[in-house]
Parts: C-alpha cells; structure tokens; sequence
C-alpha cells in the first residue's frame, strides 16, 4: 500500500458539495472500502461542505481547501474555509446548536460527522476561517 493525498479548491457554492463529496470518495476507492465506509466519508464530507457555504460565507462566495491523505488505511481529510469563523467551537459542536435558528438548519452537521467518522477536530478562528479535521480508518475484511 503506497500512501496518497490529493488537494481540491472549490467556490462555496452549493452545487459543488456534490462535486466535492464524489472527488473524496473516488479517491478513496483505491483502499477497497465498504458500500457504509464509503457512504459515511461521503455523508461526512457533504456536512463540513455545506457548513463552509450555509456558514463561513454568509453574504459572498469563497473557497474551500479539500486535502486527502491516505497512509495505510488511514483517511484523513481536512475540509477549511477562509471565512467568519467561529465564536465558540464547543458550542458550535453541540448537537442542535445552530447559528441560524430562523432558517433550515438543524444544527447537527458537526454531530453528523462525529457519528460516521472515527474522529472530528475543529478548530476556528472569528474572522479567519475554519478547519475540520476528520479521520476514518478503512476495515479489511479478513481473507
């Protein structure tokens, strides 16, 4: 097994949520996972993209870095805007807090990607952006 990574930059514009989560999961096809391993990726990936474009940049468009990294059947994949960021990460991380009561959203996005990955870091700074940190370490089954 040779390590791997790639990057992806991406406008924060919702139609490119389903672009970002097809590239990651594509990439990651080359450890063989699991129909459940590879939708949780793709579940989790959704949830920090949408979170850049409903959140980071509320009134412009901005970018999102996507990085990949492989080592062994380890995926890490770090999603981070350049936007608002956040006040305070412990709140933003509790599930049903939302910054915007008054719309869509469920304030579960963090806690979504708590429950299909094997670990989630954020850290935020107001004013200068947000990186989500998220792991997934791919099973083999036993041949």
């Amino acid at each position: 097994m040779i390590d791997n990574e790639m990057k992806l930059s991406i406008k924060s514009l919702s139609e490119n949520e389903v672009f970002a989560r097809s590239v990651v999961a594509s990439f990651c096809l080359t450890l063989e996972p699991s129909i459940e391993e590879i939708g949780d990726i793709k579940t989790a990936v959704s949830e920090a993209v949408t979170n850049c474009v409903v959140h980071a940049y509320p009134k412009s468009v901005g970018n999102i870095e996507i990085g990949v990294k492989i080592t062994g059947y380890l995926v890490t994949i770090t999603v981070e805007d350049f936007g608002v960021g956040i006040e305070d990460v412990k709140q933003a991380m509790q599930p049903f807090y939302t910054s915007k009561p008054f719309g869509e959203r469920s304030g579960m996005g963090f806690t979504v990607m708590e429950g299909f990955m094997d670990s989630v870091e954020v850290s935020s700074k107001p004013g200068s952006g947000t990186l989500v940190t998220m792991t997934k370490e791919i099973k083999r089954v036993k041949e």
